[in-house]
């Protein structure tokens, strides 16, 4: 699945209208060049073409169809987590150690299934190593 990484820092520009972005992504945005998308993702997601237009949006901080983007969750090992909500679902993403690479790791539509999976950091560190 390939999707486009514009460069600059869409966030930059709009900043006051980015509901809940966290100064750790607008900072770490113009750094990323990769994109890694987990299985239980697109499992999760159910479309590809739903996933991919969601993905895309995130990446281009399009922040008008999201309840939240970039919401800073926290950091797991030398990841930091992201989510966010767009019409109740809710996107976890992580960026690398690097600062590289944004990995889409699961979306639920379940707050409370969400909830234990950002609990359980275990369960998290599976599903990036097995996706990178």
């Amino acid at each position: 699945m390939e999707l486009d990484i514009a460069t600059g820092n869409p966030c930059s520009v709009h900043r006051d209208a980015c509901k809940n972005c966290h100064n750790h992504y607008a900072q770490i945005r113009p750094h990323i060049t990769g994109v890694v998308v987990s299985h239980h993702f697109l499992k999760d997601m159910g479309d590809e073409t739903e996933a991919k237009s969601i993905m895309e949006h995130i990446l281009q901080c399009s922040h008008l169809q999201f309840t939240e983007l970039h919401k800073f969750e926290k950091h797991i090992d030398e990841y930091v987590l992201f989510r966010a909500k767009i019409d109740n679902v809710h996107i976890v993403y992580v960026v690398d150690k690097e600062k590289k690479i944004i990995l889409f790791l699961r979306s639920f539509k379940n707050y409370s299934r969400y909830k234990r999976f950002l609990n359980d950091e275990k369960e998290i560190v599976q599903v990036i190593s097995r996706s990178v």
